[in-house]
C-alpha cells in the first residue's frame, strides 16, 4: 500500500536555495565561486554581539526563554523604535521569533483562515506565497512594474477583487524598490477601509540608499510588522527576527510559538540586544552596498542589460535579461558552469514573467563584486 503525502508540502522550492547548493557543491569540488545567489551579508555579526554571546555562554543557562522572548531584548527593540521613527512601541506587543522566517508562519496562522485571500505584489519574495499555500491559505499575486515602481499601490488592490490580507515589503526582494510615506499611509487607510489584514515585512530597514524606509506603526497598531536581525545586522545564521504584534492577536502568536518553537533561541537573543549599539559599524555595511550596487549597475548598462528595477534599498538588483534569453534558469546554470558566478532566476520571485529576468545579490565583499563584475562583463559580450 503506498503512504500518502500530504499536499501541504507540495510547495514549490526556494529556488535561491537550490542555487546555492549547486554552487556549493561546486566549490566544494574545487571551482571558483562567486555567490551572488543569497541575500547574506558577506560579513559577521558585530564584535560586541560576538562578544555579548561569549559573555552568555560564560555566565548563563542558555535554557528556554518566555515564548514571546527576553524582556531586555523585547525592550530594546521597542526602545529602537522611538529611536529610529519616532514611534511609541509598547514592548508587550513585540514578539521574538525564530528569525522573521516563523514571524511569518506565527503572523499568518494568527491573522488568517484556510481559504482566505491574501494579496502580494509578483515580482516578490517568493516564501510568502509559498507559506501561504502551504497552510492553504490562496495567494493572490498582483503584478506590479515599471508603472508602480515596483511596488502595489490602492488601485491595483481595488481590481484585484475581495483580499483578507495583504503583504507588502518595503525595501523589497528581489527589487530594492520602497514605499514612500504617503503611499504607505494610503495603503493603510485602504486596507482598515475594507476589513485587510496588513503584514508589512520589514526585514531590509536600515539597508537604504536615498530615503529612510518608513513603518507602517508609525499609522496604528492594526499591522502586523515583521523584521529581523539577519540583513542591516548581519546575524543570518543567528536565526533571531522579532514581530509588532497587534493585541488582539498577541495571544493568538503566543499559543502559536509556544506549541510551534517554545522559545526563540536564547544565545541569540541574548547578543541580539548589543546589536542596537553598533549602527556605525552596520552603517559602513551599508555604504558598502551602495558601491556595490553602483558598480554592478555600470556592468550590466555596459553590457546592453539597462531595464532593472530602481535598487532604492537591500541588496539586490533584479534585471530584465529578455534580449538574451526567455528562460533565466537556463541562463543562470549556464553562467554558473561558464564564470563560476552564482545568481537567482527571476522564476523565483515571479511565476507569471520571471523568465525574463534575474536577481543579483550585492551583499558580499566589494573585491568579490569587482570579480564577479569582470566575469560578467566578458560573458554578456560573447551572448551578443
Amino acid at each position: 500500500m503506498t503512504l500518502r503525502i500530504s499536499r501541504r508540502g507540495l510547495v514549490p522550492p526556494f529556488i535561491a536555495m537550490d542555487v546555492l547548493r549547486a554552487a556549493t557543491e561546486r566549490e566544494a569540488a574545487g571551482a571558483d565561486i562567486i555567490h551572488l545567489e543569497v541575500g547574506q551579508p558577506g560579513t559577521p555579526a558585530p564584535q560586541q554581539v560576538v562578544e555579548a554571546a561569549r559573555r552568555a555562554l560564560e555566565n548563563d543557562r542558555i535554557g528556554y526563554t518566555d515564548a514571546l522572548g527576553i524582556g531586555s531584548l523585547r525592550e530594546a527593540i521597542a526602545a529602537h523604535y522611538r529611536a529610529q521613527y519616532g514611534v511609541a512601541v509598547d514592548p508587550a506587543e513585540v514578539v521574538v521569533t525564530t528569525g522573521s522566517s516563523a514571524a511569518f508562519q506565527l503572523g499568518f496562522l494568527a491573522a488568517f483562515e484556510a481559504g482566505d485571500r491574501v494579496g502580494l505584489a509578483v515580482p516578490g519574495y517568493p516564501a510568502y506565497r509559498n507559506i501561504l499555500t502551504a497552510l492553504g491559505i490562496e495567494p493572490v499575486l498582483i503584478e506590479v512594474g515599471e508603472n508602480t515602481h515596483y511596488q502595489l499601490d490602492v488601485d491595483l488592490l481595488a481590481a484585484a477583487g475581495p483580499l483578507d490580507g495583504l503583504i507588502v515589503a518595503s525595501p523589497a526582494n528581489p527589487t530594492g524598490t520602497m514605499i514612500g510615506p504617503s503611499n504607505l499611509r494610503r495603503l493603510i487607510e485602504y486596507c482598515a477601509s475594507q476589513g485587510i489584514r496588513l503584514i508589512s515585512d520589514d526585514i531590509y530597514h536600515g539597508i537604504t540608499y536615498e530615503n529612510e524606509a518608513a513603518t507602517a506603526r508609525a499609522w496604528g497598531r492594526d499591522a502586523v510588522v515583521i523584521n529581523s536581525f539577519s540583513k542591516y545586522y548581519s546575524m543570518t545564521g543567528w536565526r533571531i527576527g522579532w514581530m509588532l504584534v497587534p493585541p488582539d492577536l498577541l495571544r493568538s502568536v503566543e499559543c502559536l510559538a509556544q506549541n510551534f518553537y517554545i522559545s526563540p533561541p536564547a544565545l541569540s537573543q541574548r547578543a541580539a540586544i548589543a546589536a542596537f549599539d553598533c549602527r556605525p559599524e552596520l552603517d559602513g555595511h551599508v555604504a558598502r552596498y551602495r558601491a556595490n550596487r553602483d558598480l554592478l549597475i555600470g556592468t550590466l548598462r555596459a553590457a546592453g542589460l539597462t531595464r532593472f528595477a530602481p535598487a532604492d534599498g537591500a541588496f539586490y538588483i533584479y534585471v530584465d535579461i529578455s534580449e538574451l534569453s526567455g528562460d533565466s534558469e537556463e541562463i543562470c546554470r549556464r553562467l554558473l558552469a561558464e564564470t563560476g558566478v552564482a545568481i537567482t532566476p527571476g522564476r523565483d520571485f515571479d511565476p507569471i514573467c520571471g523568465g525574463d529576468w534575474v536577481r543579483l545579490s550585492f551583499a558580499g565583499s566589494t573585491d568579490d563584486i569587482v570579480e564577479a563584475s569582470r566575469r560578467l562583463g566578458n560573458w554578456l559580450s560573447r551572448q551578443t
